[in-house]
Parts: C-alpha cells; structure tokens; sequence
C-alpha cells in the first residue's frame, strides 16, 4: 500500500500526558477537513496511527516514547492456559455483531463501566455527547459486537473492520462480573472472528510498557510493536498459566 494522498498533518501543542506522570505528549494529527475513507485509515492504521472519535493521530514525543502502537498476527497467535480457561468460560455468552449506532442499553454499560472503572480519568464524569463523540464515525466501518448473558448485554466490543485488520477501538462491560475477564475475552473472541475469516491482525492501539492499565496488551502472544516505521514480532517468554 502507498502513503495516503492530499492529506495535511499538524502537530499539537505539548499537553499533559493522561498515562505518564510528570510527562508531556505532542501528537500528529490528520486534518479533520481532509477527505477521509476507510481504506484510508487502514493505510495510516498500518502507520501506527489511530482514531478517535473522527479524529486520526499518533504519538509524536519529543523526549518520549514510550507509545508504541501493537498488532497481533492473527494466525500465529497462540493462548496461554489461563486465556484458554476465560475462553471456555465464556462460551455462554451470546454474540451479535451489529452496526456502530446508539443505543440506550449499551450507554448505560459505558457510563456504568466509566464509572466503576475509570472514574479518576480523563474519560469522567460519562455523558452522551462525549460516548458519541470517541466511538462514532461517519466514514469507518465501525461495528459493535456484544456479548449477551441470556437477553442482558454485558459487554461491548467497538471495532473498526478495515481492509487490513481488525482494529480495537474500545471495550467496556460489565464491572461486576470482574469473574468472567470480559476484557481479556473480548480480545480472545476477535482473534478467532479473524482467524475464521482470514482476517490477518488485530490492532490494539498503543503499548506503555511502564503503564499498569496498558499491561494486558503483553499477554496476547506473539505481537507486533511498530518501531522503527515497520513491524517487528515480539516473542516473549509466559507462564501460560
């Protein structure tokens, strides 16, 4: 794939970084006014970009980075012991892949969620302008994939399906049932969409290394870390308990 086209990039100022204490992060962003498509921004999500909301940008550190965007390779993905034992103890769960729109049941997941989970971050207090406005985008191919206890949604899975991956977006569910490892499966679940379609990596945005709320990303084994402009696999040594 080649560099997208007439698209302009700006820089931001430096802010307080929401993840880092004591550090300052500048990104890149793409002109909001820029035209934008979905095969577009599966070239710049292999870029190490990422979206948030209608917005696309990147890291860019000027003493820093510690940001490193991560993939798994679907096909070479291989669960540890416990990964497998959440998996088998969600097969309950009913899964529907439907269309990225409101609806009220899945905002009250996320500002529950928000709330238990997130409520010393920059994402608190939740409100519905501001659930639209990270999740929704009119240009991507966004999809909401829930899992269902009987009739009762209890997680939610906001992907982009790109022309290249599968990518990420966010992940919220019930905080109650901390027993399941909602997260952990719901990342499990979209590995194996992919793998049964043919569907080479998952993207899950950045990796701190230093960041406890980012150290799940480690556990899906063997990933790739974007350095460099390119992708390198990382195999790492697990307890696979």
């Amino acid at each position: 794939m080649g560099r997208p086209e007439r698209i302009q990039f700006f820089v931001t100022k430096p802010h307080e970084c929401s993840y880092l204490e004591n550090r300052e992060v500048t990104a890149i962003f793409a002109d909001p006014y820029s035209p934008m498509s979905n095969s577009t921004f599966g070239i710049l999500t292999e870029m190490g970009f990422r979206r948030s909301g209608e917005y696309i940008y990147k890291p860019r550190c000027f003493q820093c980075q510690a940001c490193i965007p991560v993939r798994i390779p679907t096909a070479l993905f291989q669960p540890s012991r416990s990964q497998k034992r959440v998996f088998k103890k969600n097969k309950d769960l009913k899964v529907e892949i439907v269309a990225a729109h409101f609806r009220g049941e899945d905002y009250e997941l996320y500002e529950n969620y928000i709330n238990s989970k997130h409520h010393d971050g920059g994402m608190h207090p939740p409100s519905i302008e501001q659930y639209k406005s990270f999740l929704f985008c009119e240009w991507s191919n966004s999809q909401f994939i829930r899992f269902l206890e009987g009739e009762k949604v209890i997680a939610v899975a906001v992907v982009d399906q790109l022309p290249n991956g599968l990518s990420a977006v966010y992940t919220f569910y019930d905080y109650e049932q901390s027993h399941r490892s909602l997260g952990t499966y719901a990342i499990l679940w979209q590995i194996e969409h992919c793998r049964q379609h043919d569907i080479k990596h998952v993207y899950l945005g950045y990796l701190i290394e230093s960041c406890q709320k980012m150290a799940y990303k480690n556990q899906f084994l063997p990933f790739e870390k974007f350095v460099d402009e390119q992708w390198v696999q990382i195999i790492k040594t697990t307890d696979h308990s």
